[in-house]
Order: structure tokens, then C-alpha cells, then sequence
């Protein structure tokens, strides 16, 4: 089920396996590199270094990392801290997380990012699989279950009810291409609470659909912010294939892996691929609009992109692009310096799908 792409390419296991312990330890543990704090005995958080802030993506994808990696310890200290500092307890979203906190655990939002949200909910899941459910939060199948209740049942629910599209945020009829975790879903539809497991079946098959046409029928870039007919939303500043973006191909490949390969989103994938290989080629570090021209204007992440492309060949055609890909993400290091966070999450992600080692539990 879990194809290791890196050794159907020629490369070595065992310098695989290295690499991917060195990532751990680069986000982890590692002083020069490292994002990850620990506070006290029992709690810990993820600083968006480009932010200087806490956020819901930083510490859910903490948790999915740790869950991954095996460490429990790392899992439970995240956790413990987004439920003591970040948990909204009242008002309009109350059960769900504040999206940023300052380093001290005050909150900057009264509102959530539902990315977040919806791996809080996976980590917690598959934490519950591979380790059992312990009391109060550490309950964690049972915290998972709440926090897709909330999701679905809020004031201001995070999914459109009728199309079953996540939103960007509650509240603005629009959606995030890369916020889309099918796969996910997928899970949810067999584990959250059974009143709820229909529309989480439906949500999976809408979201495939929406990549679909959310992906440039020529590029196969999708931008960042989307309304629910796949077009770039124009009035928010967020209409181009810039940062949140990259994910989204790396959510194809997962949902390939996971799933099943879908011949119409392989389209997609190859188009992305052609379009940084062989039409963009040395200017991939640019900003580009969904249809292909160029912004000038240099990217932030491009680590993170570099990543992304790679995991894609995961849901690709295997030809010349695709090798070009995980070549380039091969031979790509790690990112150091401020903006490091984002960047490195990706590589790590893709790391784990192209060698096999993201995986549902």
C-alpha cells in the first residue's frame, strides 16, 4: 500500500532510513534547526519562525509528525499545550482552536484556521490506533470525535453543509485547495461519531472532485484561496499559486497512496510537473498565476515547493518529470534560517510519503 518511490528510483534504503531520522531530528531536536520547544514537565509547541508565532498548523502537524515518528511523549507535550492555550472555551467558536498565540500561549485570534482542526483530528485518530486511549485529554479518540463534531455542528460549522467543501475559515464561503484531505476523510467516515460518518464519506468524494477543478487545466496550479467552482477568489489577496498552494499536490499524492490513483487527477499532476519542468523550468523560484504567467516576484518556500513536487510523482505518470522531481527534492537540503518552519514541514511530509512512511493507522 505504501510505495517507497525512492527505492523504485534507484536510491539506497539504508540512506533513506538516515535521512528521514535526520529530519526528526533537524525540527525536533536539533538547536540550529530545531522548531520545537519544551515547556516544563509536560508540554511543548512549534514556533512558525517566519511568524514568530504558535499556530494550529505548526503544532496539528507536530502531532502528525510524532504520531509517525513513534514519540508519544512529543505527541502528548504538544497536545497538552494547544488544549491549555489555544482551545477557545466560549463565544462564537467556542470548541475549536485559536489559528495563532503568541510564543506565551496569549492568544492573537478569537478564530480558527480549519487545516488545523482537521489534523488535530487524524493525529489524535491514529495516536488512538497505535498507542490507546488514555483519561481526560489523552482520551484521544474521544477528543478526535469532539473535535469533528464541532467542526460540523459549530455556529459557524467549518464545512459548507450543502457541498460538503471545507471553508477557509467558518463563516466566508470560500475554500483553500490545500486545505482538502480526502484521505482523511476517509477516516473519519469509519471512526467519528456515527451520526457524522455519511457526510464525511460525501466530504472525501466532493473534495477529490473539487481538485479537479480547482487544478488549471493547463498548469495544474490551483491557488490559494478558491471559491467552491475551483476559480481563484480575487478579493481576499490570495488569488495565485504562492505559499498554502503547495500542498495541494502533496495531498493528491497521499490521496494516490491511500486511496487509489484517479486517472483525471494524475492529469493534474503531470500538468504541474511539465509546467515546472519543462515550461518554467529555472524560474520555479518565482510567483506564477494559476494560468502560468509570472509574477515578478520571488517565492518564500521554495524548499517547501521543491518538496511538494517531488511527493506528486507519487500520483504521477512515472516518466522524466517525474524522476526530475524527486532528483531535485534528493538533492535539496533541508532549510535553514527564519524561514525555516514551513519549509521543513513540507520536506518532512513529503520525505515520509515518497519513502512509505506516511501512513494511516
Amino acid at each position: 500500500m505504501y510505495r517507497n518511490l525512492f527505492t523504485e528510483y534507484g536510491y539506497d534504503k539504508l540512506e533513506i532510513e538516515k535521512r528521514l531520522q535526520n529530519i526528526w531530528q533537524d525540527i525536533f531536536v536539533n538547536s540550529e534547526t530545531s522548531v520545537y520547544h519544551e515547556v516544563g514537565e509536560d508540554m511543548g509547541f512549534v514556533t512558525d519562525t517566519g511568524n514568530n508565532d504558535v499556530r494550529t498548523e505548526g503544532q496539528s502537524y507536530a502531532m502528525m509528525m510524532a504520531v509517525q515518528f513513534d514519540k508519544k511523549e512529543v505527541f502528548d507535550r504538544v497536545w497538552k499545550w494547544t488544549k491549555t492555550y489555544m482551545y477557545l472555551d466560549s463565544g462564537i467558536h467556542k470548541g475549536y482552536f485559536a489559528w495563532s498565540v503568541g510564543l506565551d500561549g496569549t492568544k492573537n485570534s478569537d478564530g480558527p484556521a480549519p487545516d488545523g482542526e482537521e489534523f488535530f483530528a487524524a493525529a489524535l485518530f491514529f495516536a488512538a490506533n497505535r498507542w490507546g486511549n488514555g483519561e481526560g485529554i489523552f482520551n484521544y479518540e474521544q477528543q478526535a470525535k469532539e473535535i469533528l463534531h464541532h467542526c460540523l455542528h459549530n455556529q459557524q460549522p467549518m464545512w459548507d453543509k450543502d457541498n460538503k467543501l471545507i471553508r477557509f475559515v467558518p463563516g466566508w464561503d470560500f475554500s483553500d485547495p490545500s486545505y482538502h484531505v480526502p484521505f482523511f476523510y476517509d477516516c473519519f467516515a469509519e471512526r467519528a461519531n456515527e451520526e457524522d460518518r455519511q457526510f464525511w464519506k460525501e466530504a472525501a468524494q466532493a473534495s477529490r472532485a473539487y481538485w479537479k477543478v480547482a487544478c488549471h487545466p493547463v498548469t495544474g496550479l490551483s491557488a490559494e484561496y478558491a471559491h467552491y467552482d475551483g476559480s481563484p477568489e480575487l478579493t481576499k489577496g490570495h488569488p495565485n499559486f504562492y505559499s498554502d498552494s503547495y500542498r495541494t499536490a502533496l495531498n493528491i499524492a497521499l490521496d494516490s497512496q491511500w486511496h487509489g490513483y484517479d486517472t483525471e487527477l494524475t492529469a493534474c499532476i503531470d500538468r504541474l510537473q511539465k509546467f515546472f519542468c519543462e515550461t518554467v523550468k529555472d524560474e520555479r523560484d518565482y510567483i506564477y498565476k494559476v494560468d502560468g504567467t509570472k509574477i515578478d516576484e520571488k517565492v518564500l518556500h521554495l524548499v517547501g515547493l521543491i518538496a511538494t513536487n517531488a511527493a506528486a510523482s507519487l500520483a504521477a505518470t512515472d516518466g522524466a518529470n517525474a524522476r526530475r522531481c524527486v532528483e531535485l527534492f534528493w538533492n535539496t537540503p533541508i532549510r535553514t534560517g527564519e524561514r525555516r518552519y514551513y519549509d521543513n514541514f513540507l520536506y518532512a511530509f513529503s520525505f515520509m510519503a515518497l519513502s512509505g512512511n506516511y501512513r494511516k493507522y
